[in-house]
């Protein structure tokens, strides 16, 4: 299969954490040519702060496995990793992190910060971005749009003026 093959994969992930009202990120790793390991966010839902699409992704693939280093492994996230979910990444000795959109605000790899190119790392990750960007990015704007309508609406509301 193609990078936007298991992107899109990712994508369908992403939609799921959509559907419970958690941020749109999907992450898959796969390792030989299949699916090893799949994960979207579930910090709300799961009450836990390190519930990211990546780590959930990968403590599936480290257990499926059964092993916590997943050397020649490719890892597909739907937006730009963060700093704690990179260091997982490196830690885990994934060979290759593919992500659509990037993340400008927490985004460890190109946008905020690039930690991948940090010289005391003991382990390369090759990193691609861009994969299904649009597509990507389109689910990330749309959450947040709807979830500032939502808000205006409440506001509305609770306000009187929507009675």
């Amino acid at each position: 299969m193609t990078d936007e093959a298991w992107m899109a994969r990712a994508l369908e992930l992403a939609a799921q954490a959509a559907s419970v009202g958690e941020v749109p990120v999907g992450a898959i790793v796969v390792l030989d040519g299949r699916e090893v390991g799949a994960g979207f966010n579930a910090p709300i839902t799961g009450c836990d702060p390190t519930a990211h699409a990546e780590i959930r992704a990968l403590r599936d693939a480290a257990a499926r496995v059964g092993n916590y280093r997943l050397s020649g492994a490719t890892l597909y996230v739907t937006l730009e990793p963060c700093t704690m979910c990179v260091g997982a990444i490196v830690h885990s000795r994934v060979s290759r992190l593919v992500y659509g959109a990037t993340e400008p605000k927490a985004g460890a790899v190109e946008s905020a910060r690039r930690t991948l190119e940090e010289p005391h790392l003991n382990w390369n990750v090759e990193a691609v971005a861009g994969v299904l960007q649009q597509r990507c990015s389109l689910i990330i704007s749309e959450f947040f749009s709807a979830r500032r309508e939502e808000r205006r609406q409440a506001r509305k509301q609770s306000s009187g003026k929507g009675v």
